[in-house]
């Protein structure tokens, strides 16, 4: 895993593609189906991703003239990240994709959407996307557990999150799947058994997030009133060891701290710091000998 005791999402990156990518991150105005019953707790449901005004070619020069500063032989993948990246017609997908396939060394295409947002039709398109470029579809699953999943007015259950990657998987469409560690009442072994869980669902990647509460999220409200417990940094990396040592050696790790809004974020500040972070979770792998996949042999 060369540089790190997990398998990093650049080194996976220089080996498919021999050069450096990027993501890029857009914004494309979508909405989300779970804003009608109020949304997640601890979504803020005003995504700080790209600006929705400016169409997705403007928003991809910009992000790109910044990269061309730093790295001139780059290649881009345009990430669909703010909203639920599904949830049009396939007409309206059509008309928002496609254009952004034929931007100069663009060579993928990252949607983030929810797995209620995969209707049959949808499904078929992205099979025949998939043909044409790179697709990774990004689905937020955030527990394996449906009462934190009911706790969190997260809108589907375990059961309706497998039945999703499953008809993905059976398209040979790439899957990243986002969890979040800290959420209300969970143990560290609830957390542990979600990442079990997302490895036996034969995912090609995956995004350990950290839970953090922004000033004008549901979930914030509550615990003004209701406090819980919010994970220490030291918590937080010996949880995220223990679940890459269920994670298969072959699953891509894309993210694995939280990046918050440093205008929104109330708590845990330790965040912020998110390369000191990062230093610390690779102090502690290597501390205790501890590889991604450990336990999956």
């Amino acid at each position: 895993m060369n540089e790190k005791h997990y398998n990093t999402l650049n080194n996976f990156y220089r080996k498919k593609f021999d050069s450096k990518v990027f993501k890029v991150s857009l914004n494309a105005g979508f909405s989300c189906p779970n804003k009608e019953t109020g949304g997640c707790t601890f979504c803020t449901l005003t995504p700080y991703i790209g600006d929705a005004s400016k169409s997705l070619e403007a928003q991809f020069e910009e992000i790109k003239n910044m990269l061309l500063k730093k790295w001139s032989n780059a290649k881009y993948i345009a990430y669909l990240e703010a909203g639920s990246n599904t949830y049009a017609s396939v007409k309206k997908l059509k008309e928002i994709y496609e254009p952004l396939l034929k931007i100069d060394n663009v060579i993928g295409l990252n949607i983030g959407t929810r797995c209620d947002c995969l209707s049959d039709d949808i499904l078929d398109y992205l099979e025949d996307l998939s043909k044409r470029t790179y697709l990774t579809i990004e689905l937020g699953l955030q527990s394996s557990h449906n009462k934190t999943l009911k706790r969190i007015n997260r809108g589907h259950t375990k059961e309706d999150f497998t039945k999703a990657v499953k008809k993905l998987k059976q398209r040979n469409i790439n899957v990243v799947v986002h969890i979040i560690n800290g959420l209300p009442d969970e143990t560290k072994d609830m957390m542990i058994e979600t990442a079990k869980y997302v490895n036996s669902l034969n995912i090609d990647g995956i995004k350990i997030h950290m839970l953090y509460l922004e000033n004008d999220s549901k979930l914030y409200k509550e615990y003004k009133t209701k406090p819980f417990h919010i994970l220490s940094k030291e918590e937080y990396i010996e949880i995220v060891a223990k679940q890459l040592e269920y994670l298969d050696k072959n699953i891509v790790i894309h993210r694995i701290t939280g990046d918050p809004d440093k205008g929104k974020l109330v708590t845990p500040t330790w965040l912020l710091k998110k390369f000191v972070v990062l230093n610390d979770i690779d102090k502690y792998l290597k501390a205790n000998n501890i590889y991604q996949g450990d336990k999956t042999n």
